[in-house]
């Protein structure tokens, strides 16, 4: 009988998850299937529990869910840090696990990009940017937390700074913010689909030095990642992170390594479809 993992969220009918998870499956051969499951905020407990109960292998949590089964699992420390979670392991018990921040960390790592003591602005305040920024100030980065909603980013910073250099401030200096910057990450949706022509950033506020990682996969290159191109800075797309954030999911399930390149070409062609 197989096992089963998926996705839970509302929605969840376009996620990329079960291409890229049943793609591992198979090129491992494993007795395993990965499906997408919409669910209702107010049905998340049932969700959870009706999981464990079934002998499912593990779940991915989207939103809106993310903070509201902080409750239903036993959060491992970096979950609990960052107060949501994306991954539940049904093992020992039901625990819930953030990726995310991960996925991010490697996604940099890909391109032989480190952050430890590298100056890191990073647009957006909301639950992407706050799972990044716990895992690059552990790491060691300096990080300004730039937000349209400058409260929201000096709250963050705030919860941040426990355990790293950080500050939070508005969008109003952002071609100054950028000029300092080493590594630029926008962990906002602007330029997601349809609004694809937007982008916070433009070739004439970038140097050539300049490592720019936009979060956003839909499009895979985005309006932004066409301007890094423009200023012949090194762009890093959404994808990455999304395939490292699973990779996670996936070790964390089933103590096996994730193919990474399968999952990556899966979501590629998935994206292009």
């Amino acid at each position: 009988m197989k096992t089963i993992f998926g996705v839970i969220g509302n929605p969840v009918e376009h996620s990329l998850s079960p291409s890229m998870h049943n793609s591992a499956f198979r090129k491992l051969n494993m007795d395993c299937v990965y499906h997408a499951f919409r669910v209702a905020p107010q049905d998340v407990r049932g969700a959870v529990l009706g999981a464990k109960s079934l002998g499912f292998g593990g779940l991915n949590v989207t939103v809106p869910l993310k903070e509201k089964v902080l409750e239903l699992v036993d959060a491992d420390p970096i979950a609990k840090e960052i107060g949501a979670v994306n991954t539940i392991d049904f093992k020992s018990g039901v625990t819930g696990h953030n990726t995310d921040g991960i996925g991010a960390k490697q996604a940099l790592e890909k391109h032989n990009i480190g952050v430890k003591d590298k100056r890191v602005l990073l647009l957006g305040a909301g639950g992407a940017a706050r799972a990044i920024a716990f895992q690059l100030a552990h790491e060691g980065a300096d990080i300004i937390i730039a937000n349209r909603t400058a409260s929201r980013a000096i709250k963050l910073a705030q919860d941040v700074r426990s355990v790293g250099n950080v500050i939070g401030t508005g969008l109003k200096d952002l071609s100054k913010l950028v000029d300092k910057a080493e590594i630029l990450i926008n962990s906002t949706s602007t330029g997601m689909h349809p609004d694809i022509n937007k982008t916070l950033v433009t070739a004439d506020q970038m140097r050539p030095e300049l490592v720019v990682f936009d979060i956003v996969y839909n499009p895979v290159e985005t309006q932004l990642l066409k301007e890094v191109k423009k200023a012949g800075a090194l762009a890093i797309d959404g994808v990455d992170m999304l395939v490292h954030q699973g990779a996670e999911s996936f070790r964390i399930w089933t103590g096996v390594e994730a193919p990474i390149d399968i999952m990556e070409d899966a979501v590629r062609c998935a994206l292009k479809c």
